[in-house]
């Protein structure tokens, strides 16, 4: 068995890029998944071992020295966290696939201190939504709201919802059906993936894995409801990140990493597309803070390496750099083979 651990490489351009200048393991794996989109403020890295029900919690003030803090598993009845995002408040908001044990119940969310204790968990079971499995999520201060979304990790079960949450409380305002979108090949509106805030700071975009594009609508009041806005022509589509007024997409089955411009969130429209190789998988995009740099992570061939690219922040086009890290090499503790990124993010400036 393999084992979970942190790698940080320096990327700055120049002939140390992709150079490993810390390695830390932390347990054995069972699949490495999620970290924060981004690395938070406080430079505290949540990032989990989702098969294993693990999360091990980083600190990288000093990114060159990273330091694990602590690890925890379920909380209470909730298992299976997926998705991590930090508050404003410096805590740190999870779903929660599952609750009384693996894939038995719809989880919820967690929220922790700075210190990770739990401040207040809340359930994300609803009546007549048996198939809710919370994936994960946009916050919306400026509203007081949290949008979660709902995936199963397992494919056990399709589910057709999101939730909208306060966010100060954590109580649950309402779950909204995604208006049905069938078409010859596939139920777009099915499992809702990866919801994000636009730079109004207040108009979320619910993507689903089946490239869907829904906005929230009234998300401010007691009554908010999905509308469909775009069918993004793919089959497979999985972590978005907001540029600008820019929402880049990695569209999975195209091989291709997809601009759209949500400046009219109601009317997005592609403006620019990168292709990777055909067996190139992308699934994670993380962005460069305060930058125009993309670091992907996916499938396939991405398996063992991490590709590069550029977005133009005023008219969204996309450019793939010719620099990738490869996994395949020798690790510092002397073995020498093949390791999987998912979660990746650049580090603060």
């Amino acid at each position: 068995m393999g084992k979970d651990f942190l790698a940080v490489f320096d990327v700055q351009p120049g002939p140390s890029f992709g150079k490993l200048v810390a390695m830390l393991p932390v347990g054995d794996a069972a699949q490495a998944h999620h970290t924060n989109y981004a690395e938070p403020p406080d430079d505290v890295l949540y990032a989990n071992d989702w098969l294993g029900n693990r999360t091990y919690v980083f600190d990288l003030h000093d990114p060159v020295h990273p330091r694990l803090v602590r690890k925890f598993g379920s909380v209470g009845a909730l298992g299976y966290p997926h998705s991590f995002v930090y508050l404003p408040n410096g805590d740190t908001l999870a779903t929660f696939q599952y609750s009384g044990g693996f894939n038995h119940a719809a989880g919820g969310l967690a929220e922790f201190d700075s210190h990770g204790r739990v401040v207040r968990t809340a359930a994300a079971a609803a009546p007549g939504h048996p198939n809710i499995r919370p994936y994960s999520l946009a916050i919306v201060p400026k509203l007081d709201r949290v949008v979660t979304s709902s995936a199963d990790m397992m494919g056990a079960q399709v589910s057709h919802v999101a939730q909208v949450w306060r966010l100060s409380d954590l109580k649950l305002i309402k779950t909204m059906r995604l208006p049905p979108q069938f078409d010859w090949y596939d139920d777009t509106a099915a499992d809702s993936s990866e919801p994000r805030v636009l730079t109004d700071g207040k108009t979320v975009l619910v993507p689903t894995f089946n490239c869907g594009l829904f906005v929230v609508r009234s998300l401010a009041g007691g009554d908010p409801t999905l509308q469909h806005v775009d069918d993004l022509g793919y089959r497979t589509c999985e972590v978005p990140v907001v540029v600008g007024g820019f929402l880049v997409e990695a569209a999975q089955s195209g091989h291709a990493i997809v601009s759209l411009d949500v400046s009219d969130p109601e009317h997005p429209h592609e403006v620019s597309r990168i292709l990777l190789s055909p067996d190139e998988y992308p699934h994670w995009l993380a962005l460069e803070p305060r930058g125009d740099r993309l670091v992907i992570t996916g499938y396939g061939a991405l398996d063992t390496k991490a590709r590069f690219a550029t977005v133009d922040r005023r008219t969204g086009k996309l450019t793939l750099e010719s620099q990738t890290i490869d996994f395949m090499r020798a690790w510092p503790n002397g073995w020498h083979g093949s390791a999987m990124p998912h979660g990746v993010v650049f580090s603060n400036p």
